[in-house]
């Protein structure tokens, strides 16, 4: 069959899909102008944000479903879009909070009029609980806490059951923002628990699968792979009620059908966009039937990792080779379609200033490549694999194959493994994929907490290199402490110099969060996780 044909054929059946959707709800199931139809090319894998393996794209069930002690504030951008604010901290479950002298305790007092989804209010003993869970379950959600110094139970105190205490070993200045970001979701502790078992203490496994929040949505059905339906929770007190009552997080693989989809009118939302329809959407220049809102990711590289610990990545000239390799301006041109910020051939041989992220000096240069890799001892080149994340094909592959053919011409001859969405991060998580291409956002919008997660020799999740360097520890340990502003710069530029000289990742470019919607739609915010944030979306 004819693509073009296929593509309208498969799209039909994705559109009739969806109408099935809509129209088999019961009788006081709300109108399409009351529902709002969200694509996304992969959907969440779980909905515990605590849970292993939980890839980014369960965080907008997490943000929606669960509320936290505070949240961000929000500002507007030159171009008009809505953005939270990193500088700006407020109440969310939390109706006021107080940060002692000292900075080594944080006393928050609870809105006493919130409830949990099945009724039951929300009280200290549930943060205290969702808190303990956090920093005991391991992983990520361990590790996330820990870049707030929030570290143990003990520091978590229940002073009575609206009043919730967190002592802090010292002054940090990134233990509130990490409050407000995914992971300190609060959970209805008294229903968790009656899904615990000896050998699932905190209710693993059933949380997956279920809702236990108090966050403005409510989980009504979740088919993993294929659709996620959240419902306005009526009883939510963190804030103004979207006039959306219900949404549906419909999973359509393929970019051709969401943009068929789109341009339709069946659905309101295409979130993360591939490059090359949003690039042709905005030279039209919102003469279509839908815009497109693009906004750089703070804090936020695509690139390409080396693990340092096997051969021969864990020699520097092999991975600093492998930089002069990468075909910069092709992926930019063909991968991405000019939808991204260059993070490659810096006129400077080291960091300008303490800004993150900002270019390396590598640039294309095959000749330097093979005199690096001689310089090795693998003048004849080595096979590899270069593994990619198939939840983020649409950019990753053409970028894998074009890496491919570039390190072909230095004697690197490399395979492409693809994995699928819902087990990349549990991939990454084995530190034993030699090169991949993968993507690394901090939530916190400081150049010490992406080293902190990236760099660091703590080997969290997203250091996904294994890198691991006392000289770089000691560098990003001293800044995150660090309250005086031009000792910090001095670090925070020490620890970059470093990693371009190491090179165990090699920084691509900083992405473009590009959302589709249609005209009546408003309220739209960008937020650090990329995620949609329901409860600011309106249909107009």
């Amino acid at each position: 069959m004819h693509r073009r044909l296929f593509l309208s054929a498969t799209s039909g059946l994705v559109a009739a899909a969806l109408a099935a959707t809509l129209a088999a709800t019961p009788a006081a199931a709300q109108s399409r102008k009351e529902t709002l139809v969200v694509l996304v090319e992969n959907g969440p894998n779980s909905m515990d944000i605590h849970g292993v393996g939980t890839s980014f794209r369960s965080y907008v069930a997490a943000w929606n479903m669960y509320d936290r002690l505070v949240t961000f504030g929000r500002k507007t951008l030159p171009d008009g879009t809505l953005s939270y604010d990193s500088s700006k901290i407020e109440p969310e479950l939390a109706e006021s909070f107080i940060m002692a002298e000292d900075g080594k305790s944080i006393t928050f007092k609870l809105r006493r009029d919130a409830t949990f989804h099945d009724g039951s209010p929300v009280t200290a003993h549930d943060v205290k609980w969702s808190y303990d869970r956090a920093v005991s379950v391991g992983g990520f959600p361990t590790f996330q806490m820990k870049a707030g110094s929030l570290e143990k139970p003990e520091q978590f105190v229940v002073v009575d059951d609206y009043t919730f205490r967190v002592d802090l070993p010292k002054k940090d200045k990134l233990s509130l923002p990490d409050m407000a970001v995914v992971v300190p979701a609060i959970f209805n502790s008294k229903l968790a628990k009656q899904h615990a078992t000896e050998k699932d203490p905190w209710a693993m496994e059933w949380m997956k699968t279920n809702d236990a929040g108090s966050g403005a949505f409510k989980l009504e059905k979740w088919t993993p792979g294929q659709e996620t339906v959240l419902t306005r929770f009526e009883g939510w007190k963190g804030g103004k009620a979207s006039n959306v009552k219900r949404v549906i997080l419909r999973e359509v693989p393929s970019a051709g059908n969401r943009r068929a989809l789109m341009e339709r009118g069946d659905a309101d939302i295409s979130v993360d966009m591939p490059q090359k329809d949003s690039s042709e959407i905005v030279a039209e220049g919102g003469s279509g039937k839908y815009t497109v809102v693009g906004v750089p990711i703070e804090n936020s590289l695509k690139y390409i990792g080396l693990v340092t610990t096997m051969k021969p990545f864990d020699n520097p000239k092999v991975r600093q080779a492998v930089a002069y390799a990468v075909p910069y301006e092709q992926i930019y041109k063909s991968a991405i379609y000019g939808r991204g910020i260059p993070m490659c051939c810096s006129d400077a041989t080291g960091p300008k200033d303490a800004s993150w992220p900002q270019p390396f000096p590598y640039k294309t240069d095959l000749e330097k490549a093979k005199k690096l890799l001689a310089e090795a001892g693998y003048a004849d080149g080595f096979e590899t694999t270069i593994s990619i994340d198939l939840g983020d094909a649409t950019a990753s592959e053409p970028e894998a194959i074009l890496l491919q053919e570039a390190l072909g011409k230095i004697g690197i001859k490399a395979t492409i493994e693809k994995i699928p969405g819902a087990n990349f991060r549990s991939a990454m998580l084995q530190k034993n994929r030699p090169i991949h291409i993968a993507s690394f956002g901090g939530w916190l919008n400081y150049p010490d907490y992406f080293f902190f997660w990236g760099y660091h020799g703590q080997n969290a999740v997203f250091n996904t290199m294994s890198y691991q360097n006392p000289a770089m520890d000691k560098l990003i340990d001293t800044a995150r402490y660090e309250h005086d502003p031009a000792k910090y710069k001095a670090e925070v530029m020490k620890f970059i110099q470093l990693a371009m000289d190491d090179a165990p990742r090699i920084p691509l470019y900083q992405q473009i969060l590009d959302v589709g919607m249609q005209k009546n739609i408003k309220g739209y915010t960008y937020w650090f996780h990329r995620q949609l944030d329901f409860r600011t979306i309106e249909k107009m």
